[in-house]
């Protein structure tokens, strides 16, 4: 299939969603905001996957393409075709779909766990995965449940951790697609939001958990092949 990547800042990447893709020998094209290049023509991608960054959605003002791209990802979702959201794409895909984006009680950044919603758990992709997993964060802000969406996960920090909606759209607020190349990206380039605070690890914490990794690589294939199933069907 043909994926493509809407990234907003250099240092927020596909990460593992890359590797599997060219592993599997699908497609991958982008559309980088920072270098003001254009949205696709629907036609030509089969799945849209929304990354990360340190902007808010509310900061149409200071980023001229946020309001086109919340355009485009209503087109995408009212096409029928298959979506994916982290984190920023996360936020963005909850206000598209008629939730509330606001800042959250704490930020969280760095590796904390997860448990996932008793609803998501029925799901069939729900029941594949690890109840209580520990994932990556990078987030101040949230949002409000879209109407029709059925909530992922809760952590201590943070009510809605994601949700997906009509088996069609999946919102993550959190990170399933870090390896360790990007979280020392991340941490180079936005690492003066590592204060001391109750949900916010050190650098030396967030770099030095390498268990983690291969574990939320591999929970972010297990979403993206239940994605690869949507397409298909979504090809009728």
């Amino acid at each position: 299939m043909n994926i493509h990547i809407l990234q907003h800042v250099p240092f927020e990447g596909a990460g593992s969603i890359e590797a599997w893709a060219l592993a599997q020998g699908h497609t991958l094209t982008t559309t980088r905001f920072y270098a003001q290049e254009p949205f696709p023509a629907l036609a030509t991608f089969d799945l849209l996957v929304i990354m990360g960054g340190p902007m808010s959605i509310h900061d149409e003002h200071l980023y001229s393409w946020l309001k086109g791209e919340k355009w485009f990802a209503r087109q995408v979702i009212d096409s029928g075709r298959p979506v994916l959201g982290v984190c920023l794409g996360a936020q963005l895909l909850a206000e598209v779909l008629g939730g509330e984006v606001y800042p959250g009680k704490q930020k969280e950044i760095g590796w904390f766990p997860i448990v996932l919603d008793e609803g998501f758990i029925l799901h069939p992709l729900g029941a594949q995965l690890a109840p209580r997993p520990t994932v990556f964060h990078w987030h101040g802000e949230t949002f409000t449940l879209p109407p029709g969406a059925q909530r992922i996960a809760t952590s201590a920090a943070c009510d809605n951790q994601g949700f997906i909606y009509r088996d069609q759209v999946i919102a993550l607020q959190f990170h399933l697609e870090t390896t360790p190349e990007s979280a020392q990206s991340i941490v180079e380039h936005c690492g003066d939001e590592l204060v001391d605070a109750p949900y916010i690890q050190s650098a030396e914490a967030i770099l030095g958990n390498s268990d983690h990794y291969s574990a939320i690589n591999s929970t972010m294939r297990q979403m993206l092949e239940y994605l690869e199933v949507q397409v298909g069907q979504s090809r009728g």
